[in-house]
């Protein structure tokens, strides 16, 4: 993208222009659209020499095609910051392969919370700490707002814990994620950080952030009275989103050093996907001119994703189901708003009746040529419970290789789909087994009735031969920081009084 014309605005109106600085600082546009820029896949990633490079490389040669107003310096020193001795691997997202197949998991487990999110969530407080001097709110502060389905949220505490000019609000639904979920986030270390559970499901948390950002009255009460602007850290925030399109490129290069594929060649991509935010990196790494052939969606029993790529109308009125992959349990996909964007030529106008119509009605519907355009890319699939338990049996019985719930959807998926057996495909796993260890324990077939989660851990270990990530069987004996249950109408108040209450 060139710089002079990268400029980004609404899914929903083109009426304000920003830099991609002020898309990341405001998070989410005006009109409650996201923000985009139609310069996407004008300049395309030459990856000719993809398989020389490290992951730091990638990532600055990816975020500098897709943020173009920052510096050269300033992303290198970005990278270097998110990239370094916080991850156990030097890789970064390693790549495995499942047996002497074609098929490979990709790892995004690896970095300090053990889940794909930090690889963005490491990434966007470095990116916002460069945005002050191009923001109309120079020298204000940042409160990041985020509802959480269960890992955004610690990964988010934990790469804004204690940045100056920042604050943080995590909202995450009561009694809807994993018990190691919440001891992450609820014994969060940090003076500028507040976690609070709400009376509802991802869904509820999700819209009462989004209506927060629209609530003028708010907006300018902490603007005025604070000298505190909002932001979030969800994959709504383009910050957010675009340093997951880098390990799509890593993938690739990574089957170039194996000589698994030939540059140019097409690879299949997987992604056990709620918000659809983590696929949607792939399909702006594919606009960079990565050889992608196919992006599969996996969901679980909350598939309204599939029903939306099988017949075109997106209908989030059905129950709602708590599933054991619960950072899927998602009704509202946030993110399929930019894809629609790009796949519907643009039309912002199209895009906000749409909007409108889930807004109004629950459910959209797009044309057939949208939907037939959209096939040719997407596939999708989705996985049970008992489903997902199986695949988390069958891919320790066949390899070895033990896998998350979320993965196991992708995993299911991935053995039951048709595909062209000479294309290597990649599996994206999502977290970490030890954040799930009472359903990998199970579905291993393991007595776990009486113990914990910290127990189940252990007996996993034990059985698979693999090692506990220290900063969760650590969780055990920390006492929680963070104990407010409130209710969705309560949380612009709550915002209101903490704004003025945590340490900026």
């Amino acid at each position: 993208m060139a710089t002079d014309t990268a400029l980004f605005h609404s899914t929903r109106s083109t009426t304000r222009m920003c830099t991609a600085k002020q898309a990341i600082r405001k998070g989410i546009a005006e009109d409650g659209g996201l923000f985009v820029t139609d310069c996407l896949g004008e300049e395309r990633y030459d990856i000719t020499h993809l398989a020389e490079k490290s992951y730091q490389e990638i990532a600055q040669d990816v975020l500098q095609l897709l943020l173009p107003d920052f510096s050269t310096e300033e992303l290198a020193q970005c990278v270097e910051r998110a990239y370094a001795e916080q991850w156990s691997d030097e890789r970064i997202t390693p790549l495995h392969q499942l047996g002497s197949t074609k098929d490979f998991v990709l790892e995004l487990f690896h970095g300090p919370t053990c889940a794909f999110k930090d690889v963005a969530l490491q990434m966007l407080p470095q990116l916002m700490s460069h945005t002050r001097e191009e923001s109309s709110a120079d020298g204000r502060n940042v409160m990041i707002l985020t509802a959480t389905s269960g890992d955004t949220g610690k990964a988010a505490l934990a790469g804004f814990a204690d940045v100056p000019g920042t604050s943080m609000i995590t909202f995450y639904p009561e009694g809807k994620v994993s018990r190691v979920q919440e001891l992450q986030m609820t014994t969060q270390v940090g003076e500028n950080v507040r976690v609070c559970a709400v009376r509802g499901n991802f869904d509820d948390a999700q819209t009462g952030v989004k209506q927060i950002f629209t609530n003028s009255e708010l907006t300018d009460s902490l603007m005025n009275d604070e000298n505190t602007v909002l932001s979030s850290a969800n994959s709504i925030n383009v910050g957010r989103l675009v340093p997951q399109v880098v390990y799509y490129f890593a993938a690739y290069a990574d089957l170039l050093k194996r000589q698994v594929i030939t540059l140019g060649d097409e690879v299949e991509f997987c992604v056990p996907t709620g918000n659809f935010g983590d696929i949607l990196a792939g399909y702006y790494a594919k606009m960079l001119g990565l050889p992608v052939k196919h992006l599969v969606v996996a969901s679980n029993s909350n598939n309204v994703l599939f029903d939306f790529l099988v017949s075109g109308t997106y209908n989030r009125q059905r129950p709602f189901h708590h599933t054991v992959a619960p950072s899927m349990d998602i009704l509202v996909s946030s993110n399929l708003e930019r894809m629609l964007y790009y796949m519907c030529n643009k039309d912002t106008r199209l895009i906000q009746m749409l909007m409108n119509d889930l807004q109004q009605w629950g459910a959209f519907e797009i044309p057939e040529d949208v939907l037939a355009k959209i096939r040719t890319l997407f596939g999708c699939g989705w996985a049970n419970e008992d489903q997902i338990r199986q695949a988390i049996a069958d891919c320790w019985k066949q390899y070895q290789y033990v896998i998350d719930p979320h993965t196991a959807c992708g995993y299911f998926v991935m053995q039951h789909i048709p595909h062209d057996e000479s294309v290597p495909r990649v599996l994206l796993s999502t977290a970490s087994p030890y954040k799930f260890p009472r359903v990998v324990a199970e579905a291993l077939s393991l007595e776990v009735e009486d113990l914990d989660d910290f127990h189940c851990m252990d007996a996993v270990s034990k059985v698979t031969n693999t090692k506990i990530p220290a900063m969760l069987r650590n969780l055990e004996n920390k006492t929680p920081r963070f104990t407010d249950v409130i209710g969705i109408e309560e949380m612009p108040e709550y915002v209101r009084e903490h704004a003025h209450n945590i340490a900026l």
